[in-house]
Parts: structure tokens; C-alpha cells; sequence
């Protein structure tokens, strides 16, 4: 991106009103300061648009951090060229910040590093990058800016609260019956063939002796807690805004990752789903490495949507049932909703819903559920560890 300063602005003007009066009215020594004040933008355009062989490479150290937590980038910035030093003004973008980067008289071959601190203060994905490196003229007239360099994201995950306790299991009978279970039980499942390493105290050996070859018996835990964590990022839910930013949302996020984070140390299968749909793929801006891999990135590129219905949502829950506890966290604004919520008792033995932010608690076993009114994430995870009931 190129803009011309006031000054080659004036120049310009002045060439042309001088060149037309020396032409007009004869005077050659006007044409020849007209065509001097042209020959002088021109040299600069051209000066300024010369474009510096430039190698930009960056790391983040790490690229994954907890809010809070400290960041470092590394940007190294070498100069390919081969005839020419750059002395270059450049800024590096880093979220909502501009970082200057030095690179004075940097001689071919030779490379500068500057590292600076990344903000984490926020939950997000922050991206930083492109490098911008501005290119001006001797006299002064032109700046020419170009991008080098692509974007790193960085991922500030909310802030994980320690978690104790975690819930049970369903232990599902022919009968119909469901009881919860502290632990998951070992089941038989199915049969398939011997492979080279299996042990032979799982062989088969009357359904082998019928088929003529080693059958090994598959075995699942039928019982194993299995949690869902439905995260509220309706902006409807969270109407409450400090400086712009809704606390409620982020200590819903903080409760999340808690109890991933507690489901995973304890090798229990989570999953997580949003009730307004994500936006698919990861922020352009970002580049390509912005695409989410795991919950906890979900966590941090997550955002409030104007547009968004829990009906959807709990009627894929009703319809899949993919788990036996269900994790609820919403804001003021989703406590109408708790009896939507409720309905689901029927296809989850266990309900737990956090609400953060509201102003008044939910009422004592509302809609049959377990309610924890937090503050932040940090109560949500005292009140979860004093939990019995589920």
C-alpha cells in the first residue's frame, strides 16, 4: 500500500502549475523548475518501490497458553538481497498492538531477532503477523508499504480451576434399569481374529475350536462416565458487559475447561459442543494455522453469536444421547431455559447446570436439576467439588 506524503502532494501540484505557466506564457526557466519538480516524485516513486528480498520466520514460544500466562514471540527477519542494504522501517502486528521492529543498514546475508511479549490477559486466538515493512524515498515524498512474513496464532486458553470430584457412571441393564456407578465395568462385546501380539488368556478357545482358527474376545466398558459439555455462547444468555467484555461468558469457559481438563487426567470420554453453531473453520486472518485442534482451542476461538436456539441443540442431545452426564453452562440470561434443559433428565441420569453471573439464584432443585450459581469459574469449581447429589 502506497500514500504519498503532503509534501510530494504540494510538489506534485507545483509541477504541474508550473510547467502549464511555462508553456502559457513562455517562460522556459518556469517549464524547467516544473520538469525538475516531476523528475523529483518520479525519482521517488521509484526509489520507494524498490522491494527488499526479505526472509521472515517466527515461533511462538509456546503458541498455547492459559490466560494469564506468559507468551514469547521470536521474529527473525533476514535480508536475501545480495547488492543492497535495507534501512527499512518495519512493525510487526501483534492482536490490537503495533511492535516496532529495527532494521537499520541490515547487510545482505545478515539477520536481526527481536522478541516481544504476546498479550494474554484475554481469552482469544491472537494473531500475530504479518510483518509490515515501509519503504521511503531520500526526499521524503513516498511510503510504500508491503506485508511480509504470514500469521501465527497464538491460543490463550481460559484458566483451568482444579476439579476433585467427577461423576458416575450408568450401569445399563436388559431390564431397562440404570444404575450410577462409580467406576466402569469390563463387558464382553464381540469376537474377531487372532493378531500377532494379542494375549492368549482373551483367545477364545471353544469358538476357535469351531472355526478352525484363534478367535479373541473384544471387551468395552459399558459403564464408563461419559460427560457433555454444553457451553451457552448465545450473546442472549450473557446480557452483562464490563468493558465490553461479557465475565459471565468467560467464567463459563473457565468452568469448561475445567471439567475437560479433570475428564481427561481421569480417562473419562468428554465431549463438547456449543449451542450457537461455530463458524466454520478457523478465523482468515489467522492464516491456516488458526484452525482449531483440540476442546480447549474450541474454548479460546469461542464467541458470543446474536443468532443461536437451544432447541437445536437439545434435540440432538435427546436423539444421540452421547453421554450420561450433561453439563449445562449458561449466563443470567439462560435461566428461562432450565426447563428445556430439564426435559432431558429422561435420556441423561445426570444434569448439572451452571449458571454464572445472575443476580439472584436459581430456585433449590429446579426442574429436577443439579444448579451451581457461581460467581466466576473458580467458585464453579468449589461448588462442583461439593456436589454429592449426581
Amino acid at each position: 500500500m502506497s500514500a504519498f506524503t503532503a509534501r510530494c502532494v504540494g510538489l506534485l501540484v507545483a509541477a504541474v502549475v508550473l510547467l502549464v505557466a511555462g508553456f502559457r506564457f513562455a517562460y522556459p526557466e518556469l517549464a524547467l523548475l516544473g520538469a525538475a519538480a516531476g523528475f523529483a516524485v518520479g525519482y521517488a516513486v521509484l526509489s520507494a518501490a524498490w522491494r527488499p528480498r526479505l526472509e521472515v520466520t517466527r515461533s511462538a514460544d509456546p503458541d498455547r497458553v492459559a490466560r494469564g500466562e506468559p507468551a514469547t514471540m521470536t521474529l527473525t527477519v533476514r535480508n536475501a538481497g545480495r547488492l543492497r542494504a535495507a534501512s527499512l522501517v518495519a512493525e510487526d502486528r501483534c492482536g490490537d498492538r503495533v511492535v516496532p521492529v529495527p532494521l537499520l543498514r541490515l547487510r545482505p546475508g545478515r539477520d536481526t531477532t527481536v522478541r516481544y511479549e504476546v498479550p494474554t490477559a484475554r481469552r482469544g486466538v491472537v494473531p500475530v503477523g504479518p510483518l509490515r515493512v515501509t519503504r521511503r524515498d531520500p526526499l521524503g515524498l513516498v511510503a510504500l508499504a508491503r506485508p511480509y512474513g504470514g500469521t501465527v496464532p497464538v491460543w490463550v486458553h481460559p484458566r483451568v480451576h482444579p476439579l476433585n470430584a467427577v461423576p458416575t457412571g450408568a450401569g445399563r441393564s436388559l431390564d431397562g434399569r440404570v444404575d450410577k456407578v462409580p467406576h466402569g465395568s469390563i463387558t464382553f462385546d464381540s469376537l474377531r481374529e487372532y493378531v500377532v501380539g494379542d494375549e492368549l488368556r482373551r483367545v477364545h478357545w471353544r469358538t476357535s475350536a469351531r472355526v478352525g482358527e484363534l478367535m479373541v474376545r473384544e471387551n468395552v466398558d459399558t459403564s464408563l462416565p461419559r460427560i457433555v459439555l454444553l457451553l451457552d455462547n448465545r450473546t442472549a444468555a450473557h446480557p452483562q458487559r464490563l468493558d465490553g467484555v461479557a465475565e459471565s461468558f468467560e467464567s463459563a469457559c473457565e468452568a469448561a475447561a475445567s471439567v475437560l481438563v479433570a475428564a481427561y487426567r481421569e480417562g473419562l470420554p468428554v465431549v463438547l459442543l456449543l449451542v450457537a453453531p461455530e463458524p466454520a473453520g478457523g478465523d482468515a486472518a489467522a492464516g491456516d494455522d488458526a484452525a482449531a485442534h483440540g476442546p480447549l482451542d474450541r474454548l479460546a476461538a469461542a464467541e458470543l453469536a446474536d443468532e443461536g436456539d437451544l432447541q437445536p441443540a437439545t434435540t440432538r442431545l435427546r436423539r444421540e444421547r452421547l453421554g450420561d452426564t450433561l453439563v449445562f453452562l449458561t449466563g443470567p440470561g439462560g435461566r428461562d431455559d432450565l426447563g428445556t434443559v430439564g426435559a432431558l433428565r429422561a435420556a441423561y441420569p445426570s444434569v448439572v447446570v451452571g449458571v454464572f453471573g445472575a443476580t439472584e439464584p436459581a430456585p433449590s432443585g429446579a426442574a429436577g436439576l443439579v444448579v451451581i450459581d457461581a460467581a466466576d469459574g473458580a467458585a464453579f469449581a468449589a461448588e462442583w467439588d461439593g456436589v454429592r447429589r449426581w
